[in-house]
């Protein structure tokens, strides 16, 4: 697997370009359209994923849909991944686990020493504690590609559940 990102719009939102067995997929286009389709020149892309539908992760979408023909999918099959609902940022928080990789892409579920925000329309405290209590089951080896910022580790991460 390789993992590109290009890093767009205002707040800075982490858009991945994911390259496994020649097909590659566009995880959360936030924002400047023309920089990701420079950023898959030459790649085989099979679909968009969007791990949640807020503004910064999906500003681009429309224009890559038209682009490529094709639409945001829930699933790639030619991928091989698991897509685990994991709401409290928003309500359709969503992260998508390689398991044959060790990689996680979880939006604004988790970040390197923080959480993602459970204050903005759909978010909840609640919610986000029970995917955090959920996603504990996971190995602690995972990376963890988040929505803004810099990669973690999964077992790291747990440690700071308790602060949340």
């Amino acid at each position: 697997m390789v993992i590109d990102r290009v890093v767009v719009g205002p707040l800075k939102e982490n858009c991945y370009i994911v390259t496994k067995n020649t097909k590659t997929i566009i995880i959360d286009p936030g924002d400047e359209a023309d920089k990701i389709i420079d950023a898959t020149k030459d790649k085989n892309v099979v679909g968009i994923l969007i791990t949640h539908h807020h503004f910064d992760h999906v500003g681009a979408l429309k224009k890559l849909e038209d682009y490529f023909k094709i639409k945001e999918s829930d699933f790639i099959p030619e991928i091989g991944m698991e897509v685990i609902k994991t709401p409290g940022h928003s309500r359709d928080s969503v992260c998508f686990y390689f398991k044959e990789d060790k990689v996680m892409f979880v939006g604004d579920f988790i970040f390197l020493n923080n959480i993602g925000r459970c204050d903005l329309p759909t978010g909840s405290d609640k919610e986000m504690l029970e995917s955090l209590a959920y996603i504990k089951k996971y190995p602690n080896d995972i990376v963890l590609y988040p929505g803004h910022g810099e990669p973690t580790n999964l077992g790291y991460e747990k440690n700071n559940f308790k602060y949340y």
